[in-house]
């Protein structure tokens, strides 16, 4: 038992690393659909290149989208609208208005005369409110306002419907018209009283019914079919070289998604998961493979393992949910925000072979997979390219506009394949890419949210730390100026050497400000602070000198945790010194006690040595620019002495062990260093007298 327990124990990291990429596989799988995919591949305008196709069962032949679209737009418009009759109207307002008529009449002072009018016109009064009411007044609107005469509607009276035309109807304008023909207007009076009477009254009596006319029209669209022929089992659907349009082309997809629909039974589903998840293990192995062995300190860590896998699963859950989803299209995802997030926090190669991956895994669940990976494919590769450096947010806005472009150009380039012409294509596709551009944009606040849940650093953080006139710079510069102005041009000297061989210059930068923080607490024992020769160290033995200098290191350390600087920038302090030993303090000590076995770890840094290239080359810059501050005389052969020895000194005693920097990349630093000194101290080369 102790044997297998000792077992895992000493092999806890692989197996940890494994477990990461069996959750991330087991996710995926746990996301995908679990139907069956259509083998064969076609594409429209193609000849198919496959065997003879014979239909291995019954099935539908669905109609294209547009010409669906097209029977439901002519179902809107042909739209029949349903109005209620309300028989009982016609008489209770002809009793309202004759009753009204009668009241206003009694109360007048001419009433002798009005009334004579009432009795005279009575007749015709009830005449025409009857007929104009049994013709029906009809509620206007919106959608039939504007029709022609000619126009019908639906009258509902009880369970009988009849058809009606406009023109047969009034409506409460042409009613009160009409009204006015019945009455001799002669008698301004009595006209205007009837008139105002009936305006007061007047109603509808054919209401519009909402409810039925939506009912109606929801079991037309139901009625509507979504098929137009039937393909039997055995019998062809398309032959080799055949062209992949038209009718075969529906043929074609009807086929590929009545076979992707149906669900098998148990032991299809098996084998469904079985295939999946073999899949998309092959492609995590692929990546665990790439990181392996050519990203080591990425898979080393488990949180940065942990954060990609985890990039990987959410974005194919967008996508599931985007393909479940009818209004949606899968280009809304943005999937272009994966290679930018890697970008930021990683490199270039690790951001391609991310999207790569993210793309081919999705791909096994697209519609039109090839379709889908050319377009993703493409768009990923330049929006890389366009984010090199996201040191602001105006690059992440140049980058959505590439992406829309490419997005865009991809489409319209494969859909002029597809379809012979430019006019049939379907530019309102185009509004997913502008959306899927736009959604990109949401990277810059995720940035911000990885960078305090997983501990990364951005190249944006970076500029904000870098700044001079940060709290921390500021503090530095009023207690420590003399070891201000070095870790200014340490910063200066390691960003070049950097660059010449390749690596983070804005990190080392960065690193190299901050490297000595730690001499804020005991900024007099420092030789580049001391303003005046009263030197401090004269007081102390050389074991206490030694303790001093060696602690800033320590100090510094806590300083940077006390103002949050990110850890990445905290290895910078730790290595800057390696193990190696205070010289000065050291010699003097064996030279006071040369009888006395010295124990040097007395005057050791306590480490780690650097592990990187930019902590290399911090070290490196660190030394050579505090030691040519010493120098008695800058020429070339004193710089060139002084450059070689420094860095040979700390090649033996092994500083550069853990980290992946090699001989001639020491090289190249050295000449780098050597070069920047010179135009430091103005050195100048000794040019041969010439005779005049």
């Amino acid at each position: 038992m102790s044997r297998l327990f000792n077992f895992f124990r000493d092999r806890y990291d692989s197996f940890f690393k494994f477990f990461i990429f069996l959750s991330a596989m087991v996710l995926i799988v746990f996301i995908f659909p679990k139907d069956s995919k259509f083998k064969y591949e076609f594409q429209k305008g193609k000849p198919w290149v496959h065997e003879d196709l014979i239909a291995p069962f019954d099935f539908a032949i669905l109609k294209p989208k547009e010409q669906i679209s097209q029977e439901l737009a002519n179902l809107l418009a042909n739209k029949r609208y349903y109005f209620d009759l309300d028989t009982t109207v016609a008489e209770h307002l002809t009793n309202s208005v004759l009753s009204n008529l009668e009241n206003l009449i009694a109360l007048r002072s001419d009433s002798i005369v009005l009334a004579r009018e009432f009795s005279l016109y009575r007749e015709s009064i009830v005449s025409t409110l009857e007929e104009i009411y049994n013709s029906g007044v009809l509620e206007v609107i919106s959608s039939i306002e504007n029709k022609d005469g000619g126009y019908t509607i639906d009258v509902k009276v009880g369970n009988v419907v009849t058809t009606r035309d406009l023109q047969s109807l009034y409506t409460l304008k042409s009613a009160l018209k009409e009204l006015e023909k019945g009455v001799d207007n002669s008698s301004s009076e009595f006209y205007q009283l009837v008139i105002n009477v009936f305006e007061d009254e007047a109603t509808y009596n054919l209401n519009y019914d909402e409810a039925t006319t939506n009912l109606i029209q929801e079991e037309e669209t139901n009625r509507l079919s979504l098929t137009q022929g039937l393909v039997l089992k055995g019998e062809s659907v398309i032959s080799k070289g055949e062209l992949v349009d038209g009718r075969k082309l529906q043929m074609l997809q009807s086929l590929k998604k009545e076979f992707e629909n149906q669900i098998g039974g148990r032991d299809q589903l098996l084998f469904i998961l079985l295939g999946q998840s073999l899949l998309v293990s092959l492609v995590l192995v692929s990546l665990a493979l790439f990181l392996f062995l050519f990203r080591r300190p990425i898979f080393s860590s488990d949180f940065q393992l942990t954060f990609l896998l985890l990039l990987l699963v959410l974005f194919v859950l967008a996508a599931k949910i985007s393909i479940g989803i009818e209004l949606f299209s899968i280009y809304l995802v943005p999937f272009c925000m994966l290679p930018i997030i890697v970008r930021t926090f990683f490199d270039t190669r690790t951001a391609l072979f991310s999207h790569l991956v993210l793309i081919l895994i999705v791909g096994f669940i697209a519609p039109n997979p090839y379709e889908f990976i050319l377009i993703q494919m493409l768009t990923g590769i330049v929006t890389i390219f366009s984010v090199l450096s996201m040191r602001n947010r105006g690059h992440l806005f140049v980058s959505s506009g590439v992406i829309f472009i490419v997005y865009s150009l991809c489409f319209i380039g494969i859909s002029m394949v597809q379809e012979g012409s430019i006019s049939t294509i379907n530019y309102n596709a185009i509004s997913w890419f502008f959306g899927s551009a736009m959604l990109t944009l949401f990277a810059y606040p995720l940035i911000y949210i990885f960078e305090k849940v997983f501990g990364f650093v951005s190249e944006v953080t970076l500029l904000e730390i870098a700044d001079t006139n940060s709290k921390l710079l500021r503090l530095l510069n009023l207690k420590a100026p003399g070891t201000f102005q070095h870790s200014l041009q340490v910063a200066n000297l390691a960003e070049e050497a950097i660059r010449a061989i390749g690596g983070n210059a804005l990190l080392v930068r960065v690193g190299a400000l901050y490297h000595d923080i730690g001499k804020m607490k005991a900024p007099l024992y420092f030789i580049e602070n001391q303003a005046s020769h009263i030197n401090p160290h004269d007081e102390l033995s050389p074991e206490e000198s030694a303790q001093i200098i060696i602690q800033h290191v320590k100090d510094g350390i806590q300083i940077a945790k006390k103002y949050k600087l990110p850890d990445l920038i905290i290895d910078f302090i730790r290595t800057h010194h390696g193990t190696s030993s205070v010289r000065f303090f050291l010699t003097n000590y064996k030279n006071q006690n040369p009888d006395i076995v010295t124990d040097e770890r007395l005057f050791k840094y306590p480490g780690p040595i650097p592990f990187s290239k930019e902590t290399s080359v911090l070290m490196m810059a660190d030394s050579v620019e505090a030691a040519s501050r010493s120098l008695k005389t800058y020429d070339i052969e004193s710089i060139d002495r002084l450059v070689d020895g420094i860095v040979q000194n700390q090649m033996e005693e092994g500083q550069y062990a853990n980290a992946d920097i090699t001989l001639k990349d020491i090289s190249t630093i050295k000449k780098m260093f050597k070069k920047k000194l010179m135009n430091i101290y103005h050195v100048r080369v000794a040019y041969p007298e010439r005779d005049y």
